[in-house]
Protein backbone atom coordinates (compact mmCIF):
# COMPACT_ATOMS: atom_id res chain seq x y z
CA UNK A 1 0.00 0.00 0.00
CA UNK A 2 0.94 3.29 -0.94
CA UNK A 3 0.71 5.84 1.73
CA UNK A 4 -0.25 9.72 0.52
CA UNK A 5 -0.59 12.26 3.30
CA UNK A 6 -2.62 14.89 1.91
CA UNK A 7 -1.80 16.83 5.00
CA UNK A 8 -0.27 20.52 4.44
CA UNK A 9 3.37 18.86 5.25
CA UNK A 10 5.18 21.89 3.99
CA UNK A 11 3.53 24.27 6.16
CA UNK A 12 4.54 21.94 9.31
CA UNK A 13 8.07 21.83 7.84
CA UNK A 14 7.74 25.54 7.31
CA UNK A 15 6.47 26.05 11.18
CA UNK A 16 8.86 23.21 12.53
CA UNK A 17 12.11 25.12 10.93
CA UNK A 18 10.89 28.70 11.78
CA UNK A 19 10.27 27.37 15.39
CA UNK A 20 13.86 25.70 14.93
CA UNK A 21 15.34 28.69 13.98
CA UNK A 22 13.64 30.69 16.60
CA UNK A 23 14.79 28.42 19.15
CA UNK A 24 18.42 28.58 17.96
CA UNK A 25 18.09 32.37 17.39
CA UNK A 26 17.12 32.28 21.32
CA UNK A 27 20.12 30.01 21.76
CA UNK A 28 22.63 32.15 20.03
CA UNK A 29 21.15 35.10 21.44
CA UNK A 30 21.31 33.74 24.85
CA UNK A 31 24.79 32.27 24.34
CA UNK A 32 25.75 35.99 22.84
CA UNK A 33 24.01 37.48 26.47
CA UNK A 34 26.23 35.04 28.22
CA UNK A 35 29.30 35.56 26.36
CA UNK A 36 28.95 39.39 26.70
CA UNK A 37 28.53 38.98 30.19
CA UNK A 38 31.15 36.21 30.90
CA UNK A 39 33.71 38.71 29.38
CA UNK A 40 32.29 41.97 31.59
CA UNK A 41 32.56 40.05 34.40
CA UNK A 42 36.12 38.66 33.41
CA UNK A 43 37.26 42.63 32.21
CA UNK A 44 35.75 43.50 35.70
CA UNK A 45 37.30 41.08 37.61
CA UNK A 46 41.05 42.18 35.44
CA UNK A 47 39.95 45.83 36.12
CA UNK A 48 39.72 45.66 40.01
CA UNK A 49 42.77 43.28 40.42
CA UNK A 50 44.58 46.08 38.72
CA UNK A 51 42.89 49.33 40.81
CA UNK A 52 44.19 46.63 43.92
CA UNK A 53 47.53 46.59 42.58
CA UNK A 54 48.01 49.90 41.60
CA UNK A 55 46.58 50.62 45.24
CA UNK A 56 49.15 48.79 47.00
CA UNK A 57 51.81 50.05 44.69
CA UNK A 58 50.29 53.78 45.64
CA UNK A 59 50.67 52.46 49.36
CA UNK A 60 54.16 51.04 49.30
CA UNK A 61 55.34 54.12 47.16
CA UNK A 62 54.24 56.55 50.01
CA UNK A 63 56.00 54.09 52.50
CA UNK A 64 59.06 54.29 50.12
CA UNK A 65 58.75 57.94 49.97
CA UNK A 66 58.40 58.18 53.95
CA UNK A 67 61.78 55.74 54.62
CA UNK A 68 63.66 58.07 51.68
CA UNK A 69 62.73 61.65 53.11
CA UNK A 70 63.61 59.80 56.69
CA UNK A 71 67.31 58.70 54.98
CA UNK A 72 67.69 62.18 53.67
CA UNK A 73 66.86 63.75 57.24
CA UNK A 74 69.59 61.23 58.45
CA UNK A 75 71.92 62.15 55.68
CA UNK A 76 71.68 65.69 56.26
CA UNK A 77 72.21 65.42 59.97
CA UNK A 78 74.86 62.96 59.34
CA UNK A 79 76.23 66.12 57.39
CA UNK A 80 75.92 68.24 60.22
CA UNK A 81 77.57 66.04 62.50
CA UNK A 82 80.52 65.82 60.39
CA UNK A 83 80.81 69.03 59.76
CA UNK A 84 80.51 69.77 63.60
CA UNK A 85 83.02 66.97 64.68
CA UNK A 86 85.63 68.35 62.00
CA UNK A 87 85.31 72.16 63.27
CA UNK A 88 85.96 70.20 66.86
CA UNK A 89 88.75 68.50 65.26
CA UNK A 90 89.89 71.45 64.07
CA UNK A 91 89.46 73.70 67.19
CA UNK A 92 91.31 70.57 68.90
CA UNK A 93 94.00 70.67 66.19
CA UNK A 94 94.42 74.49 66.62
CA UNK A 95 93.67 75.39 69.93
CA UNK A 96 97.91 75.63 71.34
CA UNK A 97 98.25 77.91 67.92
CA UNK A 98 96.17 80.62 69.59
CA UNK A 99 98.31 80.44 73.08
CA UNK A 100 101.68 80.19 71.02
CA UNK A 101 100.25 83.40 69.41
CA UNK A 102 99.44 85.28 72.15
CA UNK A 103 102.98 84.19 73.75
CA UNK A 104 105.07 85.56 70.80
CA UNK A 105 102.94 88.91 70.60
CA UNK A 106 103.74 89.52 73.87
CA UNK A 107 106.88 88.69 73.94
CA UNK A 108 107.72 90.42 70.55
CA UNK A 109 105.83 93.56 71.38
CA UNK A 110 107.77 96.42 72.05
CA UNK A 111 108.20 99.15 74.89
CA UNK A 112 105.34 101.71 73.86
CA UNK A 113 103.71 99.56 71.85
CA UNK A 114 99.48 98.99 72.42
CA UNK A 115 97.53 96.53 70.62
CA UNK A 116 94.06 98.05 70.20
CA UNK A 117 92.31 94.82 68.41
CA UNK A 118 93.39 91.30 67.25
CA UNK A 119 91.38 89.47 64.30
CA UNK A 120 91.71 86.21 62.75
CA UNK A 121 90.79 85.11 59.28
CA UNK A 122 91.27 81.30 58.13
CA UNK A 123 91.11 80.08 54.92
CA UNK A 124 91.98 76.99 53.48
CA UNK A 125 95.24 76.44 55.85
CA UNK A 126 95.83 79.92 55.89
CA UNK A 127 95.59 81.62 58.34
CA UNK A 128 95.63 85.38 58.24
CA UNK A 129 95.86 87.63 61.47
CA UNK A 130 95.09 91.44 61.76
CA UNK A 131 96.83 93.61 64.51
CA UNK A 132 95.51 97.03 65.05
CA UNK A 133 97.18 98.96 67.63
CA UNK A 134 98.81 102.60 68.99
CA UNK A 135 102.54 103.15 69.58
CA UNK A 136 104.49 105.91 70.27
CA UNK A 137 106.27 106.22 66.73
CA UNK A 138 106.79 105.16 63.48
CA UNK A 139 110.08 103.21 64.51
CA UNK A 140 108.31 101.54 67.32
CA UNK A 141 105.95 100.06 64.83
CA UNK A 142 109.09 99.29 62.70
CA UNK A 143 110.17 97.11 65.60
CA UNK A 144 107.29 95.74 65.96
CA UNK A 145 107.22 94.53 62.26
CA UNK A 146 111.18 93.01 62.59
CA UNK A 147 110.14 91.42 66.14
CA UNK A 148 107.01 89.45 64.34
CA UNK A 149 108.95 88.81 61.14
CA UNK A 150 111.69 86.89 63.51
CA UNK A 151 109.14 84.85 65.26
CA UNK A 152 108.91 81.65 64.58
CA UNK A 153 104.97 81.25 64.42
CA UNK A 154 104.26 84.45 62.64
CA UNK A 155 105.76 85.42 59.41
CA UNK A 156 104.84 88.14 56.49
CA UNK A 157 103.90 91.41 58.66
CA UNK A 158 102.45 93.50 55.80
CA UNK A 159 101.87 97.01 57.37
CA UNK A 160 98.44 98.39 55.52
CA UNK A 161 98.22 101.68 57.59
CA UNK A 162 99.08 103.92 60.18
CA UNK A 163 98.65 107.55 60.68
CA UNK A 164 98.53 109.95 63.56
CA UNK A 165 95.94 110.00 66.35
CA UNK A 166 95.69 111.72 69.74
CA UNK A 167 94.43 109.77 72.50
CA UNK A 168 94.32 111.33 76.07
CA UNK A 169 95.95 114.03 75.12
CA UNK A 170 99.19 112.21 74.17
CA UNK A 171 100.00 112.28 69.94
CA UNK A 172 100.34 108.06 69.01
CA UNK A 173 100.57 106.36 65.26
CA UNK A 174 97.74 104.44 65.23
CA UNK A 175 98.40 101.00 63.11
CA UNK A 176 96.60 97.73 61.15
CA UNK A 177 98.56 95.25 59.76
CA UNK A 178 98.24 91.89 58.97
CA UNK A 179 100.55 88.89 59.25
CA UNK A 180 100.45 85.27 58.30
CA UNK A 181 100.30 82.66 61.39
CA UNK A 182 102.63 79.80 60.35
CA UNK A 183 101.57 76.47 61.46
CA UNK A 184 103.95 74.14 63.02
CA UNK A 185 103.63 70.44 63.07
CA UNK A 186 105.36 68.56 65.81
CA UNK A 187 106.77 69.48 69.03
CA UNK A 188 106.03 72.92 70.48
CA UNK A 189 108.96 75.16 70.28
CA UNK A 190 109.98 75.97 74.21
CA UNK A 191 109.04 79.16 75.46
CA UNK A 192 111.59 82.34 75.20
CA UNK A 193 111.91 81.31 71.64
Amino acid sequence: MIRINLLPHRERRRVAQQKQIAILAGMTAALGLMIVFAVHVAINSRIDYQKARNSYLKQQIAILDHQIAQIRKLKEQTRALLARKQVVEKLQDNRSEVVHLLDQLARRLPEGTYLKSLREDTKGNVTKIQLTGYAESNARVSTLMRNLDDSPWMAAPDLVEIHSVTVNNRRLSEFSLFLTLAHKTGPATPPGN
